[in-house]
């Protein structure tokens, strides 16, 4: 992989902000549908065991991303930083892989007493075979970029989402006392990381759940309900992308996709918390209850699905070839 001729901490201390995991189960999907999409980003081989992505800037403010294969030492910054605990990840020299210039994500925060958060200049003696300096997808208008961020915070947000549907008779009331309660996506890094990936993801577009799109009460999730069939004349009378999505996803079943194309994350009870992606549709669900899809042809719009008589058995599927955390 193309990279700088040395590490950050052969030349400068690392001021560390954040930190991301870049695996199977857990990568930021900001970066792509799946864990190869992921790591094509950075150049990367997408080995089983993943990689750790911590950022920071050096003593000049400048944007450095440092790739290292210490996948269990990121994770454990990670957590404690989550818990609101303080700790020091400083990567052995030998774990790292390689250090790259930018920022992949956003990250809200800086370091104090250094300049301002910029690329670094290009190196003279490189001549002009610097690597591009990373930097984010572009969120300002709907996108694919986007069409994740907003899944992951539907999932972040299950209990918000999920209520504003509790009064549709076509969705039924979220199977279980807890529900409602919110479940961790293993897909974001739970860090500053992907400061973008708030409620702004979707609700920017002004959107909110629209029971209308979905399979109403009573009705089938069918797969085969897509090809050559106007929506209103299908038992399912879901939007056309809605069943495109889940005939997709049905595809997954018999065709596994790349690794990371669905991922399943703990859920309270008995429940798992699934995400999906695939060309231009991202689904997100829990295994005891209803499901959301975005698409990329609908900015800004939540079409939630009802769980009719085939839903239930294919998140279950779906569930049961997942990439799960270690």
């Amino acid at each position: 992989m193309a990279g700088t001729n040395d590490t950050v901490a052969d030349d400068d201390a690392l001021y560390v902000l954040t930190a991301a995991l870049l695996t199977p189960a857990q990568f930021p999907s900001l970066l792509g549908d799946d864990y190869p999409a992921a790591c094509a980003a950075f150049a990367l081989e997408p080995y089983a065991e993943g990689y750790g992505l911590v950022l920071g800037q050096d003593g000049g403010g400048a944007r450095w991303t440092v790739v290292v294969e210490d996948v269990s030492l990121v994770a454990v910054a990670i957590a404690a930083w989550d818990c609101g605990m303080e700790y020091d990840l400083s990567p052995d020299d030998r774990s790292v892989v390689c250090a790259l210039p930018g920022w992949p994500l956003p990250v809200a925060v800086s370091a104090p007493g250094v300049a301002a958060p910029h690329d670094p200049l290009p190196d003279p003696e490189a001549e002009g075979t610097d690597p591009t300096p990373l930097a984010p997808p572009d969120t300002d208008s709907w996108g694919p970029a986007q069409r994740r961020m907003g899944a992951d915070e539907i999932a972040h947000q299950w209990a918000a989402w999920r209520e504003q549907l509790d009064g549709d008779p076509a969705f039924g009331a979220p199977a279980g006392a807890e529900a409602g309660s919110v479940s961790r996506s293993d897909a974001s890094t739970g860090t500053d990381a992907e400061a973008g990936s708030d409620a702004g993801a979707v609700a920017k577009a002004g959107s909110e759940p629209r029971a209308d799109a979905g399979s109403g009460a009573g009705t089938d999730v069918r797969a085969g309900a897509t090809a050559g069939e106007p929506a209103g004349e299908t038992p399912s009378g879901a939007h056309p992308g809605v069943r495109r999505a889940l005939a997709e996803a049905r595809g997954y079943l018999d065709t596994p996709p790349p690794p990371g194309r669905v991922r399943s994350s703990f859920a309270p009870g008995e429940a798992r918390m699934l995400r999906a992606d695939g060309p231009g549709w991202s689904l997100v669900a829990r295994t005891d209850d209803i499901a959301f899809i975005l698409l990329d042809e609908e900015p800004g719009e939540v079409l939630p699905v009802g769980r009719g008589t085939e839903l239930p058995g294919l998140l279950k599927a779906l569930d049961a070839l997942a990439v799960r955390p270690a």
